[in-house]
């Protein structure tokens, strides 16, 4: 069994801890989908102010939904549509402070008010995206991409994307 260490405080501290135990989670096991529900399972014990936390996965020109956690989501997202669309389209981090000032936001839960979602690559390519929901304004900042960041490089290099 796996500990899971909530005691850590806000800051950088926390993207560290959770990117060792994001690692630890992933190491030596290969099967994506076992790897990507464990890991939204601890996103959503460890951050604070979320409401919806998971992955989608390249399918084509599209994203379709993967392990996640929270209300039940979008299923299809096309690329470029969306603030998860345009992560995969653009392959840039987006950080969106207020999800309703995002032209072509596409509103999966009413009551998620800011998001981030980073791109995730194989071999140079897009495929999927973690994204993450909150239901208060400005909840998410570059602070929070920088960190999220290391942890989708465990997620780049620890799991089998063969398929994607």
């Amino acid at each position: 069994m796996i500990e899971v260490n909530q005691t850590v405080s806000d800051g950088p501290e926390r993207y560290h801890s959770m990117a060792t135990q994001a690692k630890h989670l992933i190491e030596g096991e290969p099967n994506l989908i076992a790897n990507l529900a464990n890991l939204s399972a601890l996103f959503a014990v460890l951050l604070d102010r979320i409401n919806w936390v998971g992955f989608y996965l390249r399918d084509g020109e599209e994203l379709v939904l993967g392990p996640f956690q929270g209300k039940p989501a979008c299923i299809r997202i096309p690329f470029g549509q969306g603030v998860c669309g345009t992560a995969a389209h653009t392959g840039e981090a987006q950080v969106v402070p207020d999800v309703y000032a995002f032209a072509g936001h596409i509103a999966c839960d009413a009551d998620s008010r800011s998001e981030i979602v980073l791109p995730i690559r194989r071999d140079g390519h897009v495929v999927g995206v973690l994204d993450i929901d909150s239901p208060l304004p400005g909840r998410f900042t570059d602070a929070d991409r920088s960190g999220l960041e290391e942890i989708v490089a465990i997620i780049e290099k620890g799991c089998d994307f063969t398929a994607y």
